[in-house]
């Protein structure tokens, strides 16, 4: 049985207390994550999160084949059942409990729903959720979110901690169409919208107005070459830039594990003050969450909301997302950068 000690800093002047693991390991995949990526800056549990998970993968070499698998006994070729260590929730959960001592909140909670209260966060096992029980529901009555050992759940958690708000509201919206609808063989467009917005999704921040118009108008030079000079750098945070993009969407970072150009998010566009790009990181995912929840409940609440209000978004063509991007012929690409639903000139 293996025992790790992870005594790790979620920030680097903030020491975190020890997490112990038992039979902890994690398939190669994890190893794959360059935690380094623009599109991962903005993560701000972020040094806990990878320091974590490479410590656990290193496990990889003391027999284990993979986190959903089995591992063979010394001298036998007969694979035995493996304990299933649930590694990726008890990551999670100390990144939690450090994000909120670090900004001095109390933990992130659900939003109530007229048959339930709010519950506080918390992830658990896949096999902590009833048989059955929609994954929605089980969240929204009980505050555990369902956590399996894959890239895909990692980043769902991650998201979870950097917009809480939003999760929680999206949520919301799931239990309110479940509640009026019921569970059938579609979901609906407002949860269609959800679902998209969810696993796909994009946020480009912005205090030039026309910067996130030309974008939702596939004006692709506009808003991603010509403004060039405006866009923040994940990598070194400007307080004279004027546009940003942070990923919401989880299964679309578990597709930037192996970046291919054309991966495209639906994103939505957030008009900001210029003040929003002085403050830390941090501070702005904290802001962000309440404009998101915002955006997204106006959003939602629409009789017409369809998916197609999201606006298509080439990800690695984001400035200073890929170093390609740097040559303007990079956009040259009409299977990619398609012109879409441009606005017809009067």
């Amino acid at each position: 049985m293996t025992f790790i000690d992870l005594s790790i800093t979620l920030h680097s002047d903030v020491p975190i207390k020890s997490l112990s693991t038992h039979d902890g390991s994690l398939d190669k995949s994890f190893a794959e994550i360059d935690w380094q990526a623009p599109w991962l800056a903005h993560l701000h549990q972020l040094d806990y999160i990878s320091n974590a998970i490479a410590q656990l993968s290193e496990t990889n070499a003391e027999g284990f084949d993979n986190a959903e698998g089995s591992h063979k006994a010394e001298g036998s070729n007969e694979a035995k059942p493996k304990s299933r260590p649930d590694v990726i929730a008890k990551v999670l959960n100390e990144a939690l409990n450090q994000q909120s001592e670090h900004l001095q909140s109390q933990l992130p909670t659900t939003n109530p729903t007229q048959d339930n209260q709010a519950h506080t966060l918390n992830f658990v096992s896949q096999h902590a959720l009833p048989e059955g029980e929609a994954y929605e529901s089980f969240i929204a009555t009980t505050g555990n979110i369902p956590t399996r050992d894959n890239l895909h759940d990692l980043f769902n958690g991650s998201i979870w901690l950097t917009f809480p708000k939003t999760k929680a509201l999206l949520n919301y919206y799931h239990m309110a169409e479940i509640a009026h609808q019921g569970i059938g063989a579609s979901r609906g467009r407002v949860r269609d919208t959800i679902t998209v917005f969810d696993e796909n999704g994009a946020v480009l921040v912005t205090s030039e107005p026309f910067i996130g118009e030309a974008l939702i108008d596939f004006n692709w030079q506009a808003s991603l070459v010509e403004s060039r000079n405006s866009w923040d750098n994940p990598q070194q945070l400007n307080s004279q830039s004027q546009t940003a993009v942070y990923i919401f969407g989880h299964a679309l970072l578990e597709q930037l594990i192996q970046p291919r150009k054309p991966l495209c998010a639906h994103s939505i566009v957030i008009d900001v003050s210029q003040d929003f790009f002085s403050l830390s990181l941090s501070a702005r995912m904290v802001y962000l969450d309440s404009k998101i929840a915002q955006y997204m409940d106006k959003l939602l609440s629409q009789d017409n909301v369809t998916p197609r209000q999201l606006a298509p978004l080439p990800i690695l063509g984001v400035p200073y997302f890929w170093a390609e991007n740097a040559d303007v012929s990079f956009y040259d690409d009409p299977c990619v950068f398609r012109h879409g639903r441009r606005k017809s000139k009067k």
